[in-house]
């Protein structure tokens, strides 16, 4: 029986649990298990590392949310990107990346992946020409967000998926923003789907974690031997916490765009703001894409302060009901200048963001009273 995004966030993986019934499953907060005979691990569980329960009931989960065959969580975002970039390349090979990826994810190939002897080069992912102009035979991967952070470019899935083929590479999606209740990267064609949980999945910004979702059940066998062998993953309690939050996943999404379009439609119009960016914006750049491939246009919000730099960084302090902090994606509004505060390590690189902009992750809250709050900190 098929059944429906909500009812798979609730279910899939999580059965009562077969010895006492409870409708959650337990948080197995153990190191270690006691085997049955030398070399026989009671439903093949020996260490906690290579295996945990609760950490299996969520990977079960996030792999039905995003119609991929395996799943497998880790101890941070950042973490499964290194574990999947081990995992499937090799020193000399090359990688391309968005013009505007999330700051975390450029260090890693800049100060990380790069002296380790990968190479990579950076596209406007939302144009498949300058994406197939980056591409050279010894890409691996074509590594994507859509939405991007922060400016929120749209990459057309389906599309690149086609131009991995072309040089037998894997397409990767970081599907972050979107959440798989918005965008399911898999079904447009993607390899892998990589997810901070700590994010929108995760929802309630009280632990760190990240996954990956694989289309291939022998990629994600490797990936499985490299998440043991590297050994960075999460911990019961923290995966215990993620499910907890993905089964709201739905409902969340849906307040959090419906907070996010009111407030588009108050900036858009606002005389101290100079651009707003906005996928759902009919003049965003990729608007029909994003309408093509997502159920709606998410949470994130950017805009570029009319004032200039200075003047996005007075808004961020001014606001009181958006918390100025890192991150995004929980029940509860931020606001940053990603320049100075989660893209600063791209600065002074291609990749460096504009000094005017302010990113807003809007949250479940009021939305009249986050509009009020807006109101007072544009001045």
């Amino acid at each position: 029986m098929t059944y429906g995004f909500e009812t798979l966030a609730i279910h899939a993986g999580q059965e009562p649990d077969a010895r006492t019934g409870a409708v959650i499953p337990p948080i197995f907060q153990t190191s270690t298990y006691a085997q049955d005979a030398v070399g026989a691990p009671r439903q093949g569980y020996e260490y906690a590392r290579s295996g945990n329960p609760t950490r299996d009931a969520l990977q079960e989960c996030l792999a039905a949310l995003e119609g991929g065959r395996r799943g497998l969580a880790f101890a941070s975002g950042l973490a499964a990107e290194d574990t999947l970039l081990r995992t499937v390349c090799r020193p000399g090979d090359h990688v391309v990346i968005p013009d505007d990826a999330y700051g975390g994810t450029y260090r890693l190939f800049a100060k990380v992946a790069e002296r380790w002897g990968l190479t990579w080069t950076a596209a406007r992912i939302s144009d498949v020409d300058a994406v197939r102009a980056a591409a050279t035979d010894r890409t691996r991967i074509i590594w994507v967000e859509t939405p991007t952070n922060p400016l929120l470019n749209i990459a057309d899935i389906a599309a690149l998926a086609g131009l991995a083929r072309e040089h037998d590479a894997r397409l990767v999606v970081d599907n972050t923003f979107a959440s798989p209740y918005l965008q399911q990267p898999i079904g447009l064609g993607a390899d892998v789907v990589v997810h901070s949980t700590t994010k929108y999945v995760g929802g309630h910004s009280d632990v760190i974690g990240g996954a990956l979702v694989v289309a291939d059940p022998g990629l994600g066998d490797e990936l499985a031997y490299h998440q043991n062998a590297m050994g960075a993953v999460n911990g019961p309690f923290d995966a215990w916490l993620t499910l907890r939050g993905v089964r709201t996943l739905g409902i969340r999404m849906d307040r959090h765009c419906d907070n996010a379009e009111r407030i588009v439609a108050y900036l858009h119009s606002h005389p101290k703001v100079r651009r707003v960016y906005y996928p759902g914006l009919p003049e965003h750049p990729g608007h029909e894409t994003a309408a093509k491939q997502m159920r709606r246009f998410g949470g994130m919000v950017s805009f570029s302060a009319a004032g200039g730099e200075e003047h996005a960084v007075e808004i961020c302090n001014r606001a009181r009901l958006f918390v100025l902090a890192e991150s995004l994606g929980g029940v509860e509004s931020l606001i940053e200048h990603p320049g100075r505060m989660t893209h600063a390590s791209a600065a002074g690189s291609p990749l460096e963001v504009p000094a005017d902009l302010v990113r807003l992750s809007v949250g479940i809250e009021t939305a009249d009273d986050l509009l009020a709050d807006l109101e007072q900190a544009l001045g």
